[in-house]
């Protein structure tokens, strides 16, 4: 795991979006905390321009995100519009 994602910042993120820390299988959960670490590469980005590899796992986590986003609409859209109000994207 990332040295900017620790233990304690997961289970703060599983616990604020997905009712508790040792639930990690909600969809809330798991689009906050790929909200998080794209947040986090998109800032190491905009100072190390030339990271293919960072730009590479930007890019498939905003893959998942918007897989898990699209699952969250189609089952149950009152929970994806909540996810999406709370982390202020948009779609």
């Amino acid at each position: 795991m990332s040295a900017y994602l620790t233990k304690e910042k997961t289970e703060e993120i599983f616990n604020q979006y997905g009712g508790s820390a040792t639930n990690t299988g909600s969809s809330e959960g798991q689009i906050a905390l790929f909200t998080y670490r794209i947040q986090a590469l998109s800032d190491h980005l905009r100072t190390n321009r030339k990271d293919f590899s960072c730009k590479r796992t930007l890019l498939n986590l905003v893959s998942k995100r918007k897989k898990l986003l699209n699952y969250l609409h189609s089952n149950d859209l009152e929970r994806y519009r909540k996810i999406l109000d709370q982390l202020g994207l948009r779609k």
